[in-house]
């Protein structure tokens, strides 16, 4: 089996909390969730309501409170956990 090394690229991204409004966010065109009911996110344990969806090349996928969204390489916007984010990216200087 081969083994890769990820390029490296630098990417703009944005840790999103509800209701944020920036510019980045805008380009992004989150939605914020209005569900019927208020479920609770098995991911993060917050309401429905305090989470975003994100279209993305794969579709939609939700955006928990503190994701981070990403600006790819090709202009596309799509969320990360923290955690991955923090293992995958560091800022630049």
């Amino acid at each position: 089996m081969m083994k890769y090394r990820k390029k490296p690229v630098v990417i703009e991204a944005e840790q999103w909390a509800p209701h944020k409004n920036s510019q980045f966010i805008q380009q992004a065109k989150l939605n914020m969730i209005d569900s019927d009911t208020d479920w609770t996110c098995k991911e993060c344990g917050n309401r429905a309501s305090l989470h975003a969806n994100c279209p993305t090349l794969e579709g939609w996928h939700i955006v928990c409170p503190g994701d981070y969204i990403i600006k790819g390489i090709k202009g596309e916007f799509y969320p990360c956990k923290p955690d991955i984010f923090e293992m995958t990216y560091e800022i630049v200087k």
